[in-house]
């Protein structure tokens, strides 16, 4: 795929085995998930850039924002980074384990234009497709930013609670033993998951489209519900609704859903955030 700057943007044949050096344009922060090792960790996704622009999609994780190294700056979505990163010991190929006492916020991209040059040429058309390929291939791409044909819906629904997996990691990481003499004491608060869940449904442009209904597991989608805790469940849905689909869905927008998939089924993918300059911007 031909970018703006004359790149072209593939995804790899083979996957690295070296530790990199890497520029990355960060696009979206997953919702924490449980961990028995560290609590929490989140997944961050973004492009990685060349000297001429995008070479590529890229995955960072486990991060583990609460205990986060002194030295590191905090970044933020649209920030560019550099950070030295090696590939993560899975099939799929966007997949890199951070060394987060190296990450440098180098700049920040303001909303839109700048955001725009570098998104926009690499932007699909075809979920349909990019599920395709990830369920006959465990190493095909497995993050995008996909444009729908037309936006069907969103709805919300109670969270069911962690699952007795879940619920495991976090039990065991705040019943550890902790042994931090010499270390600054680590917050183990547990991990609460939030009150509800939130879904897209939407067909894109593969002339052979059903629909898809994809779930939301974007950190800002968790945040506002954190911000929204006083309020009674139909307030918090009327505000959540207002601002994930009545705002960011508006048809003065350009949407576009930043999607990628799970380890264990790479064929199901979700949606870790929404892409949506205004129109003419």
């Amino acid at each position: 795929m031909e970018t703006l700057f004359g790149d072209t943007v593939e995804h790899q044949a083979e996957k690295p085995r070296e530790t990199a050096h890497l520029r990355v344009l960060i696009t979206v922060k997953a919702a924490p998930n449980p961990s028995l090792a560290y609590g929490e960790t989140v997944c961050v996704a973004g492009v990685r850039l060349g000297a001429l622009g995008p070479t590529g999609w890229i995955r960072l994780y486990p991060i583990n924002f609460r205990h986060l190294p002194a030295a590191t700056e905090q970044f933020k979505k649209y920030d560019i980074v550099t950070v030295e990163c090696t590939p993560a010991g899975e099939a799929r190929f966007e997949s890199w384990r951070p060394n987060m006492s190296t990450l440098h916020v180098e700049s920040s991209l303001p909303a839109w234009r700048r955001r725009q040059e570098l998104l926009d040429p690499i932007i699909d058309d075809s979920m349909c497709c990019l599920r395709r390929n990830a369920a006959a291939d465990a190493t095909a791409r497995s993050l995008a930013l996909v444009r729908p044909a037309e936006i069907l819906g969103f709805r919300l629904e109670h969270h069911p609670g962690w699952s007795k997996d879940e619920q495991s990691k976090i039990d065991g990481y705040v019943n550890q033993l902790g042994f931090e003499v010499f270390e600054e004491v680590q917050d183990k608060t547990p991990l609460e998951a939030p009150r509800f869940r939130g879904f897209y449904r939407w067909r894109c442009a593969d002339p052979e489209c059903g629909t898809h209904e994809q779930s939301i597991i974007d950190w800002e989608f968790v945040a506002l519900q954190q911000h929204l805790h006083d309020r009674s469940d139909a307030d918090a849905q009327a505000a959540i609704r207002t601002r994930f689909f009545e705002e960011m869905c508006a048809p003065d927008r350009q949407v576009a859903f930043y999607v990628g998939n799970q380890a264990k089924r790479p064929q199901t993918f979700s949606i870790l955030g929404v892409y949506y300059p205004k129109k003419g911007s």
